[in-house]
């Protein structure tokens, strides 16, 4: 199997905790059928699922070809857009691209924060590249996103005689400040679905357009949704992505406030940091939810493993974990162990990476700390696209169970209205 769920020491957790499977069972079992019958506080907003019951390969194609195009003629494609807007995208990415290579356009990524030093650089980097710009936003009118386009539109008319062949814009269908403009100018255009949110639209060209001009399958990634969504609909609550949910808000009622995610590789802390966004926007309201928070290991036992191990016990934790203890370059036997290292001769990295997860994940399980292991058999378009859907599934149906809706985002507004106050929008 492609995904599979290792939930005992939270098992043994829930038992301690008195909780009542079956019970526990029904009750999810019914939050997923309400997502499955639309069921849910914004039935206008379930086209995540939708776009995948019914996929759009006339979609997936046009976007591949528009990929094709930058692959050919850019060095860089600077990709503008916050929250849902790229990390969706930067998560399959950092998985699937080579670490210190990659084959065709460099991806940079603008408009998700406001640090004046960083844009100054980027446009000096940039200088002399052949750059391609996305720019991706529902409205157009988000700050950060704003800004950063109005900087690179210039960038590119001061270089490029056919600097708007080179601007493509992810936005709305019919209205909103950017769609406006980009029919003005006559960018090519890409939808943001009116009913996908944000943080669950990297299947769509969103997220699909930069990472199938990274070089990645955007087909065999988009199937593999399909493929686990097929499953998910007709399972009932034992499948993994129903029992990783029913858990998760079974721990939460028992007043468990933060759940982290633990990856043993630094290629999978992007789709934690999607994973962070996806559950904190969606459950995160009327005092409810688990305070997401991604942590990679080994690096950060030695930074706050001490209070994972130790500190209040209001954690549980989930090991992202890659099935690949074969993996990486084996240790050579040196005369005398000058290191003390010979203990592992013949041991590839991968085998000593799995025994630390071994070790931590039990660890923590006997200091309080309860946890699920969710591991991937490959790390492939195909496996990514079935994560994908199996996490948007769950947090559906974990945010049903809770009582509030997955799908808005009323507290994200609040900041934006104090700043905007503060900077003298009109």
């Amino acid at each position: 199997m492609p995904l599979t769920l290792d939930r005992h020491f939270a098992a043994d957790a829930l038992r301690q905790l008195g909780v009542d499977r079956s019970s526990l069972d029904s009750a999810v079992e019914a939050a997923h059928r309400r997502v499955l019958d639309g069921d849910t506080e914004s039935p206008e907003m379930l086209g995540w699922r939708t776009m995948v019951e019914a996929p759009d390969d006339a979609l997936i194609e046009s976007v591949a070809e528009t990929a094709a195009e930058i692959r050919d003629r850019a060095d860089v494609l600077l990709c503008i857009g916050i929250g849902g807007s790229y990390l969706g995208a930067e998560a399959v990415m950092e998985a699937l691209v080579p670490p210190f290579a990659h084959d065709g356009p460099e991806i940079l990524f603008a408009g998700n924060q406001l640090g004046p030093d960083y844009h100054e650089r980027l446009f000096d980097y940039l200088d002399g590249k052949s750059v391609y710009v996305n720019v991706i936003s529902k409205s157009g009118t988000t700050l950060e996103p704003a800004l950063a386009f109005r900087l690179a539109r210039r960038f590119l008319e001061e270089r490029f005689d056919d600097a708007d062949r080179r601007i493509i814009a992810t936005t709305d269908a019919a209205k909103g400040t950017l769609h406006d403009f980009a029919v003005a100018q006559g960018y090519r255009r890409y939808v943001v679905p009116d009913d996908v949110g944000g943080r669950f639209s990297v299947l769509t060209p969103v997220g699909l357009l930069p990472i199938a001009t990274a070089g990645i399958d955007i087909r065999t990634l988009f199937y593999g949704a399909v493929a686990e969504a097929r499953e998910i609909d007709g399972a009932d609550a034992s499948h993994p992505a129903l029992q990783y949910a029913g858990d998760r808000y079974a721990f939460h009622e028992a007043g468990y406030k933060t759940e982290v995610m633990a990856v043993m590789d630094p290629r999978l802390k992007g789709i934690g940091a999607w994973w962070q966004q996806l559950f904190g926007e969606s459950e995160g309201k009327d005092g409810k939810g688990l305070f997401p928070v991604v942590l990679q290991y080994t690096t950060d036992l030695h930074s706050v493993g001490q209070y994972v191990q130790q500190g209040q016990r209001t954690l549980v934790e989930t090991f992202l974990h890659l099935d690949d203890a074969d993996a990486g370059l084996a240790v050579k036997e040196e005369p005398g162990d000058p290191d003390g290292l010979n203990y592992l001769a013949g041991k590839p990295m991968g085998f000593v990476n799995e025994k630390a997860y071994e070790g931590t994940a039990e660890a923590h399980a006997e200091g309080g700390v309860p946890n699920w292991t969710l591991t991937l058999s490959r790390l492939d378009a195909e496996t990514l696209g079935r994560l994908i859907y199996f996490y948007e599934h769950a947090v559906a149906v974990s945010g049903t169970l809770l009582g509030v809706d997955p799908f808005h985002q009323p507290g994200v507004e609040t900041y934006k209205q104090q700043m905007f106050s503060l900077l003298g929008r009109p």
